[in-house]
């Protein structure tokens, strides 16, 4: 029996001393145990209260075998963080990725807690995830992987306490099969244990663009508080899956941006007179990668966040711009379409050099809203078209932006601190309530 080990992850001690420190831009949940800590600090909330934030509430560590197509089996480690549940039950997205690590996933379920809070939906934040290679997988082996997953974790999750979603390397088919097993251990129909589904099987209309959306729905609303013109605007994308692919379609046809550079974990590509989304998106599909595209030049991931570009749309994994690199960005307006992609130190500087940052737990907001609104339709059994859903996102995100904005503006700080001191806020204010603090 085969064992599949993930990486290392050893928890170390918080400490806000305010360096640049190497360890903490390469472990996400340091990260956000610093920014929280900003926050806390310019709240005043008490230690208690600060104690409570600062960790996961409830978190899952397991090992699940799954048979292989050849007879073997391998033995897989998974994870659930259940963050933060005062608002409502925990939400949060499901990854299969080779470097998917127990610490990775707690700083993804910190961000969702204050994901849901700042765009004040009734959801706590949760995230999850296997340490695997889903791309080394076949389609069977990735469904008895995910069925497995589910055995391990069905006690602790449902409509009522914990609703994951898809995530890197995970899809609605993924989201199906879940759902299938969880039913079959319940014995119940209970849609709305997963979202991200297939319409089919209680998915909602504008669930497969909806991070992407509310990002370009955020990008439009700082380009008019800047007094910035979009159309024709040069912008480049960090990470071509899901969010990236959908951001370039919905940024050239709602605001008329020319997307001049791309990348995915293969590489990058460049063409100064722009990139046809459509082309792109059938070599992605035929080729597996963006890269080699016809008529562009080839620039790593690394080159690309540093291009002389109007709008940059980190789109991938965490901690892709640093304190080593953040003084080379050139972008006006940074769309954080990933989670976690800045650290600490790179937020100082591209605030101290007039960079407009709109922080990831805003800016992809959009997909958690509308995994709501599929929670809120399968509770009720009745179904929205496309058009009230994009209206409804659309006034979600608007609000959310100007809630940080006026934060940001009224305190002096820079947006990712505003976001914090909204949420933070927010979910403190309801422990309070509870009695919990």
């Amino acid at each position: 029996m085969a064992i599949l080990a993930p990486d290392s992850t050893t928890t170390i001690p918080f400490s806000s001393n305010g360096h640049q420190d190497t360890l903490l831009e390469l472990n996400p949940f340091l990260i956000a145990q610093r920014q929280l800590a900003e926050a806390v600090e310019i709240l005043e909330l008490d230690d208690a209260t600060h104690e409570m934030l600062r960790w996961p509430m409830r978190e899952f560590k397991f090992v699940f075998p799954v048979k292989m197509d050849d007879g073997s089996t391998r033995v897989f480690h998974g994870y659930r963080v259940q963050y933060n549940d005062a608002r409502g039950p925990a939400k949060g997205g499901l990854r299969f990725h080779v470097q998917e690590t127990l610490d990775t996933v707690r700083a993804l379920a910190a961000w969702m807690t204050w994901k849901t809070a700042v765009v004040d939906i009734p959801l706590g934040g949760g995230k999850g995830g296997v340490t695997c290679n889903p791309k080394e997988l076949s389609r069977s082996e990735l469904e008895r992987l995910s069925r497995g997953y589910i055995r391990r974790v069905a006690d602790f999750i449902g409509p009522h306490n914990d609703v994951p979603a898809p995530d890197v390397y995970t899809n609605p088919q993924i989201m199906a099969w879940m759902l299938d097993e969880y039913e079959a251990i319940s014995r119940q129909h209970l849609p709305g244990v997963i979202t991200g589904k297939p319409i089919a099987l209680g998915g909602s209309q504008g669930r497969a663009d909806a991070t992407a959306r509310g990002g370009i729905l955020t990008l439009r609303e700082a380009a008019r508080t800047l007094g910035m013109e979009l159309q024709g605007a040069t912008t480049a994308i960090q990470g071509y899956g899901n969010a990236g692919a959908f951001g370039h379609k919905l940024g050239a046809e709602l605001l008329g941006l020319k997307v001049v550079a791309a990348s995915d974990s293969r590489g990058g590509i460049y063409n100064p007179h722009g990139l046809d989304h459509d082309a792109l998106g059938q070599w992605k599909q035929r080729t597996g990668s963006v890269v080699h595209f016809p008529g562009a030049e080839a620039v790593s991931n690394e080159e690309l966040l540093e291009l002389d570009v109007t709008v940059l749309m980190p789109a991938a994994l965490e901690s892709v711009i640093t304190g080593h690199n953040a003084a080379r960005v050139q972008a006006k307006i940074i769309a954080e379409l990933a989670n976690g992609p800045t650290t600490p130190e790179a937020d100082h500087i591209l605030h101290d050099k007039g960079a407009y940052v709109i922080p990831d737990f805003l800016c992809n907001a959009g997909g958690v809203t509308v995994s709501y609104f599929e929670q809120v339709q399968n509770a009720y059994n009745l179904y929205w078209t496309a058009a009230e859903v994009h209206k409804l996102l659309e006034a979600k995100m608007v609000t959310a932006y100007h809630s940080v904005r006026e934060m940001a503006e009224r305190m002096t700080v820079h947006n990712r601190l505003a976001a914090y001191l909204v949420s933070v806020d927010r979910v403190a204010a309801v422990m309070k309530l509870r009695g919990w603090v």
